[in-house]
């Protein structure tokens, strides 16, 4: 693991603050000498330095002040301010605090892809290019995921907590049935056909063999797995979604799985039917890992036995592919410390701060052998190799990549992925559907 270095005299601290607004570029060489001497300022007394990081929820969020703790230690000439902007409205209260140009804000918190995108396109981000290069700053370590949100060979934000998708299971219900568990090595085929083999009873005392959550990622993003596509491809009218929606609107028709219009009218939500033991397996991020065993420690649910695999992947496709939504760190362009800043986002994003994240039952961006050691020793994860290994991932694709119109789009896909699974339309209407309307959207 390495070890971040300790600023050790005022000099030293000046002379890595004049090459990293040297690497970034971001203005003539009269701003920058303007920038170094607002850092000097900042740290006259004692070296000291404050950081102001934007962010939502601070109350409710466990992992804020443990990476705040873990950097101090390290770093006791730093204070690192909380500022606290809500969840409803983070991004628009954001930017409004961004616009004004001299907003007080050091250490941004980037909460989704449009958000990003807009804070980019405005400038209010700083370019960690120059500071990755120099700082050697592994970005394989994200699992491609940083290569979805570079904008014109630039990257802005490093991302420190993730989220993937997996398949939850239920051992007991396998073992009822006398079914194989699945596997970490399973193609849609193979998967299909287990779900099938895990259907049993009927009424309220029917089992089903996997869930579908309401969601358009629930099945569009099975599309993308394989590295060729993102949700933004509509030019061959989304004809790759097609075998997809095949098989999920099969499985419906079987009843291998719940009535999409069902769920949606009665608000069902995933956690209850998975808890409930009315569902062998169930497509979910990595999120109900921690949801779950608290449930189970409380006594919520009765799916106890529980397991976990690497998502199902179409044939040629390397197991360990996998769905994910990010959140990163950036520097507000306007910070007049932004040494520290970047610095902090280094070890916030790095291998320290993701065992930090990870302690606090948050899976973090990087899953480093130490974070997945952690995970899977707390209390309540299952005990069987696979699970474990299920953590492991190959490659990791954004549920919607770049894009200023990402909103927009998510919009229409989900209006006519409801369409789809309602029978409202069929399958080759509803996906030229979604073509016509993202292409309205995209230009």
């Amino acid at each position: 693991m390495n070890k971040l270095r300790k600023v050790t005299s005022l000099i030293l601290a000046m002379s890595l603050s004049a090459s990293v607004l040297a690497g970034c570029g971001n203005g003539s060489t009269e701003s920058q000498a303007s920038q170094a001497s607002q850092a000097q300022a900042s740290s006259q007394a004692g070296g000291q330095v404050k950081l102001v990081w934007a962010l939502w929820d601070k109350d409710k969020t466990t992992y804020y002040q443990p990476l705040i703790d873990a950097y101090k230690e390290k770093n006791p000439n730093v204070t690192i301010e909380m500022k606290d902007l809500g969840s409803t409205d983070y991004q628009t209260a954001l930017g409004t605090q961004l616009a004004g140009g001299d907003s007080g804000l050091d250490i941004i918190t980037v909460k989704d892809v449009p958000g990003y995108a807009a804070m980019t396109n405005a400038g209010q981000l700083e370019d960690l290019t120059q500071y990755i290069k120099d700082n050697n700053i592994d970005l394989k370590k994200y699992g491609g995921i940083t290569d979805q949100v570079t904008v014109d060979g630039k990257l802005y934000e490093l991302p420190f907590r993730s989220d993937f998708w997996l398949l939850y299971y239920n051992k007991d219900l396998f073992d009822k049935a006398k079914v194989d568990y699945p596997t970490n090595d399973m193609t849609f085929e193979q998967y299909d056909a287990l779900a099938r083999k895990l259907v049993s009873g009927s009424g309220n005392d029917k089992t089903y063999g996997a869930h579908y959550h309401t969601w358009r990622s629930a099945v569009q993003l099975f599309g993308i797995l394989d590295g060729k596509h993102t949700v933004l491809d509509y030019q061959d009218g989304y004809t790759w979604m097609k075998p997809y929606y095949e098989m999920v609107l099969k499985q419906q028709d079987d009843g291998v799985v719940m009535d999409y219009a069902t769920l949606k009218t009665s608000s069902t939500h995933y956690s209850g039917v998975f808890e409930n033991s009315s569902v062998a397996m169930m497509n979910m991020g990595s999120w109900f890992i921690s949801t779950l065993m608290a449930d189970n420690k409380a006594g919520k649910s009765t799916a106890k036995n529980f397991g976990i695999v690497k998502y199902p992947h179409a044939e040629g496709v390397e197991p360990g592919s996998t769905l994910a939504t990010i959140t990163g760190l950036a520097v507000a362009s306007s910070s007049k410390n932004k040494e520290a800043a970047l610095d902090f986002v280094k070890f916030a994003s790095g291998e320290e701060g993701a065992v930090v994240v990870a302690k606090t039952g948050t899976i973090p961006a990087i899953m480093s052998d130490d974070v997945i050691e952690f995970i899977t020793s707390m209390e309540g994860f299952p005990t069987d190799p696979n699970s474990k290994e299920a953590l492991k991932t190959s490659h990791t694709y954004l549920e919607m990549p770049m894009n200023a119109k990402s909103a927009e789009v998510e919009t229409a896909l989900n209006d006519d992925h409801d369409a789809i699974m309602t029978k409202s339309i069929s399958i080759d209407e509803g996906l030229k559907k979604m073509s016509e309307d993202v292409k309205a959207i995209l230009g």
